[in-house]
């Protein structure tokens, strides 16, 4: 599976539930960047993203969005397909 990233503050209830679900599915490598904590990482998330909210999710270099979006995703069975896919398409 590649790497999954969150952009996510620390103090974020979306972003730990977020996290929560990530680990549920079994994603082991997430890579949580604080943008309240890491000087830039506001920046940089709102070029890649185009959002100011937070969390923001990407497996590999897919952008989910935020956790409604994962949510929904899993609701409807593409979640799975999703880290599937990504993973399988992984160096």
């Amino acid at each position: 599976m590649n790497e999954v990233t969150m952009y996510s503050t620390q103090r974020c209830p979306f972003c730990q539930q977020a996290e929560q679900l990530l680990r549920r599915k079994g994603v082991g490598n997430l890579k949580k960047i604080a943008v309240d904590r890491e000087p830039g990482m506001l920046e940089t998330m709102i070029s890649r993203t185009g959002r100011r909210s937070v969390p923001q999710i990407f497996i590999g270099e897919t952008h989910v969005g935020g956790y409604d979006d994962l949510a929904a995703l899993d609701r409807v069975g593409q979640l799975d397909a999703l880290l599937q896919t990504i993973g399988d398409s992984g160096p």
